[in-house]
């Protein structure tokens, strides 16, 4: 699905081409931003007609542990007044699951969804109704805790590249016509590369994301003063590391992410020592990262795939499938962050 343009509006591309024309070489962070901003804004990118798809849409065991996690957390923490929060939802399917999971466990929280496409707002409010809308984390409520959940949030946030070669340089994006490429820009001073990789060989990357690093500390400031917790799941790794890892996907494909800005989903593994440290910073307590397969183990998804088997025997080779997926396929590969504040209890699958 996508929205209706203005024809005398150009593309993005055209728009970025000319921006460079005129200014000279945009940050790698300045073009990934632009690029997911329009590609968000403009369609539902999600399922088989879509370019990828998420755990949640894989299976409802994922939102249903996710939404347990946050339950069994709430009911330890002694059940206090609270809003549940999910960054990126998506089509809201997280949400149905986790919201419907929580129902049964007495939790039944405000809804509080940070969006910013409009094509993805209609898809959740059809779903969850009674959410309410952020464009940013800094709106969410005061009056209470956050239990907030991020499934590939934080991977299409902006990256800046820095690039070694005789010394550590930005990548830009440079354009000729609409041929954008990234060229090496001017040297960073050393202190912003980490100590163990100032002298790394030449060709390394190394990606810091600086809008990751904002939003986790905004949040977990919000979720020391007023208690709560977030889970973050992603794939990633734990930094300091170098590696490019900024790609595009379309179609279920890997595609080049200096073509078609706006018209692939652009995302960077995260780091997520950087954003554990980040949460830390703003007074909150981290709780790992562990594999995504270690954490739904240790949910129960075994049980509840059994269940699910039982009660749909029709569907019991397709269950064995997702949990294989989501345990094994994804497994190692995402990783699960919990952040927690201070006084509040281990979460779930990280004791």
């Amino acid at each position: 699905m996508t929205e209706d343009t203005d024809p005398a509006e150009p593309a993005l591309a055209e728009r970025l081409a000319r921006a460079i024309a005129l200014a000279g070489p945009i940050p790698v962070s300045q073009y990934m931003a632009a690029a997911n901003a329009h590609y968000y804004a403009t369609r539902d990118p999600l399922g088989v007609a879509g370019d990828f798809t998420t755990a949640p849409e894989i299976s409802q065991m994922f939102g249903e542990l996710a939404g347990l996690a946050c339950a069994d957390l709430w009911d330890r923490a002694g059940r206090p007044a609270a809003h549940w929060v999910e960054l990126g939802p998506g089509r809201g399917t997280l949400a149905v699951d986790a919201l419907r999971a929580m129902g049964k466990a007495g939790f039944t929280p405000p809804v509080h969804f940070v969006e910013t496409s409009p094509v993805l707002r209609a898809a959740q409010a059809a779903r969850v109704p009674a959410a309410q809308f952020h464009d940013s984390v800094e709106t969410l409520p005061a009056d209470a805790p956050l239990i907030v959940v991020a499934n590939e949030f934080f991977d299409a946030l902006p990256i800046r590249q820095l690039v070694r070669g005789g010394e550590w340089r930005e990548r830009l994006v440079a354009c000729q016509d609409t041929l954008f490429l990234p060229i090496a820009g001017k040297p960073v001073p050393d202190e912003v590369i980490p100590a163990p990789l100032r002298d790394a060989p030449p060709g390394s990357v190394l990606e810091v994301a600086s809008a990751t690093v904002s939003v986790m500390r905004t949040l977990a400031a919000r979720i020391a003063a007023q208690g709560g917790a977030l889970i973050a799941i992603d794939y990633g790794y734990e930094g300091p590391a170098t590696g490019d890892t900024l790609q595009a996907v379309k179609a279920h494909a890997y595609a080049n992410p200096f073509e078609a800005p706006g018209e692939h989903d652009l995302t960077a593994h995260v780091d997520f020592t950087t954003l554990a440290a980040a949460a830390q910073s703003a007074g909150a307590v981290a709780w790992g990262p562990v594999e995504q397969g270690e954490w739904l183990a240790k949910l129960g998804i075994d049980a509840r795939a059994a269940a699910l088997a039982r009660t749909t025997p029709d569907r019991a080779d397709a269950i064995v499938a997702e949990r294989s997926r989501l345990v094994r396929e994804m497994g190692a590969l995402f990783k699960v962050l919990a952040v927690t504040a201070p006084g509040w209890p281990t979460p779930a699958g990280f004791a």
